[in-house]
């Protein structure tokens, strides 16, 4: 929980007056460089300390690190290993310092390694990983000592495609483990899709915050976009420009249906069903078009999401 919190560097503003409680599940913070997700995940890891305002992590002060470092896991968007070190050895080091020992450590490691796809390569030296095994090797060790909150910086970077699908399938396991799962991130639409819960942030400060379609709701000066599939697609068009609250119908490039701009989407809703009953269309498929992280920040923030 952060209560009115904010961090200077000196003249530099890190993040201000932030007001956040975060619930289980996976949430995601998203903005574009320099907008405050690390500062924010340094704040909450208890690397730095704010210059005002107060943090608690599932009730515990980050003050207290031998007590907070038991129930925190963290991999921050850096690294740094021993020299000649194996992936392996780097888990099992952190959990020997995490207070374990004998089969207990070589049970954790190996469970930790194979849930991050990195069994075969396990015993190999670090200096020989790829930037993406790198990363997979650092997330093994934050989820080794089976932590409560997970605290991840931009964790997807240096990862193909492949690992990239494994890694997000981790996260959501974990979240459905109940464990709080904060993840940083400026790939848009692969945190959308596991996300319990969004962040916005931009220059420092907190733009929107909550889940996605409820936060979606509230960008009330941009009409909703919602794709319609279906059969006869213009007789459609038709009837939903009878609507008041319709400010934009168009077909589909693929001719398969339509994509519709509306600033009542319950009334919007109302109107498609008695066309569809008065008409008989056969419908395939109702849906948001832009009801997604990307969508929501370049509307409030009017950034280029490609570069967020």
């Amino acid at each position: 929980m952060f209560e009115d919190v904010s961090k200077f560097y000196g003249d530099v503003l890190g993040i201000n007056n932030v007001t956040l409680s975060l619930p289980p599940g996976i949430t995601s913070l998203v903005g574009p460089n320099g907008a405050g997700k690390t500062t924010l995940l340094n704040l909450m890891t208890g690397l730095i300390r704010p210059s005002r305002g107060r943090i608690s992590v599932a009730g515990m002060s980050p003050d207290d690190p031998e007590v907070f470092g038991r129930r925190v896991g963290y991999c921050s968007q850096f690294d740094a290993f021993p020299a000649g070190v194996t992936g392996r050895a780097f888990v099992r080091g952190w959990l020997h310092l995490f207070g374990m020992g004998g089969a207990r450590v070589e049970r954790e490691a190996a469970d930790a390694i194979e849930r991050v796809g990195m069994t075969e390569a396990a015993d190999r030296k670090v200096a020989g990983y790829s930037k993406g095994m790198r990363q997979r090797i650092r997330l093994a060790l934050a989820i080794s000592h089976r932590p409560e909150i997970l605290v991840l910086d931009e964790p997807l970077n240096g990862l193909d495609p492949l690992a990239r699908a494994d890694a997000l399938a981790l996260f959501q396991a974990l979240g459905q483990e109940g464990l709080h799962v904060v993840v940083s991130s400026h790939i848009l639409h692969e945190v959308d899709r596991v996300s319990d819960y969004v962040v916005l942030l931009s220059h420092g400060y907190v733009v929107a915050e909550g889940p996605i379609h409820g936060v979606r709701t509230e960008v009330t000066e941009h009409p909703m976009q919602i794709l319609v599939r279906c059969a006869r697609p213009h007789v459609l068009a038709a009837g939903l420009f009878a609507g008041e609250h319709v400010v934009e119908v168009k077909v589909h490039p693929d001719g398969g249906g339509l994509l519709v701009r509306t600033r009542d989407a319950p009334a919007f809703h109302r109107l498609l069903n008695q066309i569809v009953l008065e008409s008989g269309i056969e419908l395939e498929a109702v849906a948001p078009a832009d009801d997604d992280v990307g969508a929501v920040y370049q509307y409030l923030i009017g950034a280029d999401t490609e570069t967020v």
